[in-house]
């Protein structure tokens, strides 16, 4: 590959990181918003989620911004342990607030319809973005890209399982299912973070 395609390459990433950095601020801003309205707990991780791929956009662009040189590499693992580390923070948040929901101490997730529909729009901007930074992460032989395309899968399957307890909650009334689907991402969200960090 010339240093002509790779640069172009680079700057394809860069935007394609931009488009979910800007795209993560309106998704933690609603999803928090409507997890405190609802009570949900799922809502909650949703908005958190969505900050850590904020903190991971934010590294990524650091890290396509250093040109090829001897630091690329350091760059590259650095910004691959810093991207994993949230997750586990995240899974410990998530499981504490969905066991306190679900024992009592924290009040019934109420449904929510701006929610459902922010994971549906969700799901379809996180799997564009995912499909994208794959592809430029694979020529680019960037790890640390792909780790943050894989955080935007994470966000379509913590999108499918929010909207199923989402859906319970708004169909049947069944709150409980609103910290179940949430406490139903902590496997993924420690399996992303052993990852990256490895």
């Amino acid at each position: 590959m010339s240093i002509f395609e790779r640069k172009a390459l680079r700057r394809r990433a860069l935007i394609l990181v931009w488009v979910g950095f800007a795209w993560n601020i309106v998704e933690a801003g609603v999803a928090l918003w409507s997890a405190f309205i609802a009570g949900s707990v799922a809502l909650l991780a949703f908005g958190l989620d969505s900050l850590i791929e904020i903190f991971a956009g934010a590294l990524l662009i650091w890290r396509l911004g250093i040109e090829e040189s001897r630091q690329e590499e350091k760059a590259e693992v650095k910004a691959l342990k810093l991207v994993g580390v949230p997750f586990f923070v995240l899974a410990g948040y998530v499981a504490f607030q969905s066991l306190a929901t679900l024992t009592g101490f924290l009040v019934e997730p109420q449904e929510s319809l701006v929610g459902i529909i922010l994971v549906v729009v969700s799901a379809v901007v996180m799997t564009t973005l995912f499909l994208e930074k794959s592809r430029i992460a694979k020529k680019l032989g960037s790890r640390a890209l792909r780790a943050e395309a894989v955080e935007s899968l994470m966000c379509d399957l913590q999108d499918l399982t929010l909207l199923f307890g989402l859906g319970l909650n708004a169909l049947f009334g069944w709150w409980w299912a609103d910290p179940v689907a949430a406490l139903l991402l902590i496997p993924f969200l420690l399996k992303e973070g052993l990852e990256s960090i490895r």
